[in-house]
């Protein structure tokens, strides 16, 4: 297999990795990085476990081969906050208790601050349409809804803009 080294910029870090020309970014961020937040679910761009931000926009990170972000700005749940400062949408993850099993949420946090960043006051519609492509195996898609609702309107009360 042959590699070619491929400088990603995770998290606000750059690092230059060897990496196989059929690796995906979500195989790099697990094994070589060791973030953990990105989910392998269905290796199909389908369920949206392994959602990570690519220059802000959510993106399927088992579908990207690696190579293909290589000095782009990408973001996984690790780097959206820090455990000193959560980022609104986690915060509101937490209060609205959107989480049961926590396989989707990493996904779902991602997706709702990519939406957020784009629209700071979704309709229901909207947020509904732009999660539509999250699988939740839990059920907690009332608790997910709110907790995007209160998302949206912590980040307008602090004027946050972006991931």
């Amino acid at each position: 297999m042959s590699s070619q080294v491929v400088t990603l910029h995770v998290n606000g870090v750059g690092r230059a990795l060897p990496v196989s020309a059929q690796a995906s970014l979500l195989t790099v961020l697990r094994n070589d990085l060791c973030l953990n937040s990105p989910k392998y679910g269905c290796g199909l761009g389908e369920c949206g476990a392994c959602t990570v931000l690519v220059d802000g926009v959510a993106a399927r990170a088992c579908v990207i081969p690696a190579g293909g972000v290589a000095g782009r700005q990408i973001t996984t749940l690790e780097g959206l906050g820090s455990l000193d400062r959560l980022h609104p949408v986690q915060q509101a993850f937490i209060d609205e208790q959107a989480a049961q099993c926590g396989y989707c949420l990493s996904g779902m946090i991602m997706m709702t601050a990519s939406l957020l960043a784009r629209s700071p006051d979704p309709t229901e519609e909207e947020i509904r349409c732009e999660l539509s492509g999250n699988l939740c195996r839990c059920g907690t898609h009332l608790e997910i809804l709110r907790a995007v609702k209160r998302a949206a309107q912590l980040m307008r009360s602090i004027g946050e803009a972006s991931p």
